[in-house]
């Protein structure tokens, strides 16, 4: 997809491989947070800005939670088009807030010679105009708890502290395995590392979905952060990773438990207007020639779960 070499866009390929050729997601370069000791980025009604794709499991999760914390009032936003070009994600047209053509205009934007990777989602700040940051599981951290005294934010809490040990033990477990999982299947460079993601991915989703059946959720009977970001991989499985990134030993739907669980949660509030069925595909298939999108598969995510 490309990167940012010294504030300049080049084209080479960033996607990283071990010696054994297994896919490495590299660390997000920007790890600041809000309500931070260091007194940077005060918990403010509108001093923040979300750039996301809807299509994006990683940047989904922002979105997600900007709708289950009831945060849109307080938190505005810029979407890219699902499929990102040779410049990497694009915006189609200048955006909003900074006038933006491609996501790397924002990364230089708050850092003229930045280098890295450019990805989504990142959390801006309006204020000092800068990125605080660009980790998906940091943001949606963050967006649980950090505007809870604003006027209007949801009082749900999907981090309780009751429960932060399982969580983080699922959390351990599900993104290796699942989250990742799924890319270290579709970006593997040798049939041992595609042979090994894949064993494990499937093995962990048997896993989940035998626990499923005598559990509602991952932690009991209450949602959690665990299930939101598993919901994140899941709901996009059967559209593109099953085809796509060559999981396909079952589809989602194909699981006794895993298939309701996922329409529970997609049923919960806030949930159904943010998943984008087209921006999905268009991210997968749209990205790679010959940039066409399939009609298929065909999924009933509104039907009733029987899980309540």
């Amino acid at each position: 997809m490309g990167m940012l070499i010294d504030g300049r866009w080049s084209a080479q390929d960033q996607r990283i491989a071990s010696g054994t050729g297994a896919f490495v997601r590299p660390e997000s370069s920007f790890r600041s947070f809000i309500g931070a000791a260091d007194g940077v980025y005060a918990a403010q009604a509108g001093r923040y800005h979300l750039f996301a794709n809807a299509g994006c499991p990683w940047a989904y999760r922002a979105l997600l939670y900007r709708s289950l914390k009831q945060l849109e009032p307080l938190l505005s936003i810029s979407l890219t088009q699902p499929a990102a070009g040779a410049q990497g994600w694009t915006f189609g047209e200048p955006e909003a807030l900074l006038g933006a053509l491609h996501m790397h205009h924002v990364y230089t934007a708050g850092q003229a010679d930045f280098t890295g990777r450019v990805t989504v989602p990142v959390l801006w700040c309006k204020q000092t105009q800068s990125i605080v940051n660009n980790e998906s599981a940091d943001i949606i951290r963050m967006l649980n708890s950090a505007f809870d005294d604003c006027a209007g934010v949801s009082e749900v809490n999907f981090y309780p502290k009751d429960l932060v040990g399982q969580i983080d033990a699922w959390n351990a477990k599900i993104y290796p395995a699942v989250n990742n999982g799924v890319y270290r299947c579709g970006f593997a460079q040798s049939q041992t590392a595609y042979d090994e993601a894949f064993d494990l991915l499937f093995s962990t989703l048997d896993d989940i979905d035998e626990h499923l059946g005598s559990n509602r959720f991952l932690c009991g009977e209450r949602v959690t952060e665990a299930d939101w970001r598993l919901f994140s991989t899941l709901i996009r499985f059967d559209l593109a990773y099953h085809g796509q990134f060559r999981c396909n030993r079952n589809m989602i739907r194909d699981y006794p438990n895993l298939w309701p669980y996922t329409r529970d949660l997609y049923q919960y509030p806030g949930v159904a207007a943010t998943v984008d069925v087209e921006a999905i595909k268009g991210i997968y298939y749209g990205s790679r020639e010959p940039r066409i999108l399939p009609k298929g598969p065909v999924l009933d995510f509104a039907q009733p779960s029987g899980r309540a």
